[in-house]
């Protein structure tokens, strides 16, 4: 789990996880644990945003907007929210769109807290891409 997480993450060029990690978040119960010794995509989807977010947004904030989430969207609308935002932010921080798409239909403070999250990120991913290329340069 924690290598396809890792190999799915790779190209955002943010920290990976490790096995202790998702113990961690498991026993501080962030997200609940596998089954049997698996986990289901709705798990893998915690495990994903979790990933991506974990740089930006303490560990207790997380399990703080996972259960503001739930209480909304089901798991597979904020996650499918969390993508195409995600890819909007990334777009625009790249300067691949001149704007930022509105996404979805609805507004709530549970959607603008996570676009809050995820324009950090997305920030967050361009400057390191930035820093990466101007080490290139030097050497």
């Amino acid at each position: 789990t924690v290598t396809y997480i890792n190999q799915c993450l790779a190209p955002l060029g943010i920290g990976q996880i490790t096995s202790s990690m998702v113990s961690n978040y498991v026993k501080k119960e962030v997200f609940p644990g596998p089954v049997k010794k698996q986990y289901f995509p709705e798990q893998l989807a915690h495990l994903m945003v979790i990933a991506i977010i974990k740089n930006v947004l303490p560990l207790e904030n997380i399990a703080k907007l996972f259960r503001m989430q739930k209480g909304v969207y089901t798991d597979q609308v904020a996650y499918d929210y969390f993508c195409s935002e995600l890819e909007n932010m990334l777009f625009y921080s790249f300067g691949i769109h001149n704007t930022v798409e509105d996404i979805g239909i609805t507004v709530s403070d549970e959607k603008m807290m996570l676009r809050g999250v995820i324009i950090a990120v997305s920030h967050m991913i361009h400057l390191n891409c930035c820093f990466d290329a101007l080490e290139a340069e030097k050497q």
